[in-house]
C-alpha cells in the first residue's frame, strides 16, 4: 500500500458507505492519535456500530483493525526517523568502498530519484494543487512563506519566484517581535505557505492554526506522512523524501515548486509578463542587471 492511512482514507471517501464515511471522518479529526482508540470509542464517537469500524478497517485493505493499528505505527516509526537512525536503518557505514569513484553514479541517482518523482506526481491530490495555483496566483491576496531547518531554502526559491511575478510576497521575518507581529495582523486575505518534513517543527503547526483563526489560508508543503500543520492547512502538497543519503530529499519537492511556478505564470498571464519586466527594469536601472 502506497501513502498514509489518511492519505488513503481522503483519496476513498467516496467509494465508502456513509456510516464508514462517519467513520472515516472520525479517524481523520484525530489523526494519528484517533487511530489508536478501542473499537468501541470509535464506534461511539463516529454514532456507527462496532462491525462498521471494522468493516471500514477490511475497506482499507486490512485484515482487522489490529492491523490498521500497526500500519500506522510504522508511519509514526518513519515520520520520526533523524538522520542518524536513517543512516544506520540504511547501513551505509558498511556499504562497500568503490574505488571507481563516481562509477555507477548515473544509475544509482535514477534508481533513487525517478520513482521518488514519479511517485509524487502521482500521489498530489490534483485539487490541491489547482488550489495552490489559485491562490497564489490571486493578487489580491498576501502571501507570506516560512520553512524549516533545511526547507527555509525551498520557502525562499519559492518566494523570489513570486516576488517576479506578483505583489505582496514576502518572508515570515526570524526575529521573534517582528515574527509575532506579521502573525498578530494575519487576516481573510493571507495566504501563508509552509515546509513541513518529518522531525516537525511546532511552530509551523502553530502558525497553521493561527492563520486559520484570521480567516486566511495555509498552503503545507510536507512528506508523506503529513506534517501536524496538515489538520489547520487548506492545501496540502505531499512529496516523497527517499534518498541515497541519511537525509530527506527535497528533489521532489523542488520539482513540484518548479511545476507550481509554472501554472501560476499561466495563470497569471499578461500580468506575469508586466511584473517582470518590471522588476527588468528597475534591476538595470539600480545596477544589478
Amino acid at each position: 500500500m502506497s501513502g498514509t492511512l489518511a492519505d488513503r482514507i481522503r483519496a476513498d471517501l467516496g467509494e465508502l458507505s456513509p456510516a464508514e464515511r462517519k467513520v472515516a471522518r472520525t479517524l481523520l479529526a484525530g489523526y494519528p492519535s484517533a487511530v489508536f482508540e478501542t473499537v468501541a470509542v470509535i464506534a461511539d464517537r463516529a454514532a456507527v456500530s462496532a462491525p462498521t469500524v471494522l468493516r471500514f478497517a477490511a475497506r482499507m485493505g486490512y485484515r482487522g483493525f489490529p492491523d490498521l493499528q500497526a500500519a500506522v505505527r510504522a508511519e509514526l516509526d518513519a515520520r520520526n526517523a533523524s538522520p542518524i537512525a536513517l543512516y544506520e536503518a540504511a547501513g551505509l557505514g558498511s556499504l562497500p568502498h568503490d574505488d571507481t569513484g563516481t562509477a555507477g553514479l548515473p544509475e544509482q541517482a535514477d534508481a533513487a530519484f525517478t520513482p521518488a518523482l514519479t511517485q509524487t506526481f502521482t500521489e498530489i491530490p490534483p485539487h490541491d494543487f489547482t488550489r495552490a495555483v489559485e491562490l497564489l496566483a490571486d493578487r489580491k491576496r498576501h502571501i507570506t512563506l516560512a520553512g524549516g531547518r533545511f526547507t527555509h531554502l525551498l520557502a525562499q526559491y519559492l518566494g523570489l519566484h513570486l516576488m517576479q511575478l506578483r505583489e505582496e510576497v514576502r518572508f515570515l521575518p526570524e526575529r521573534p517581535v517582528e515574527r509575532t507581529a506579521a502573525l498578530t495582523q494575519l487576516n481573510r486575505r493571507d495566504v501563508v505557505v509552509l515546509f513541513d518534513y518529518r522531525r516537525y517543527e511546532d511552530d509551523k503547526t502553530a502558525i497553521a492554526q493561527l492563520t486559520r483563526e484570521a480567516g486566511g489560508k495555509t498552503v503545507l508543503f510536507t512528506d508523506p506522512w503529513l506534517s501536524p500543520a496538515a489538520t489547520h492547512a487548506d492545501v496540502v502538497l505531499p512529496s516523497q523524501v527517499g534518498t541515497m543519503a541519511p537525509y530527506d530529499s527535497l528533489v521532489p519537492t523542488l520539482a513540484v515548486i518548479e511545476v507550481l511556478i509554472a501554472h501560476v505564470i499561466s495563470t497569471l498571464g499578461p500580468r506575469a509578463h508586466q511584473q517582470l519586466g518590471q522588476n527588468e527594469l528597475i534591476a538595470r536601472r539600480i545596477g544589478l542587471l
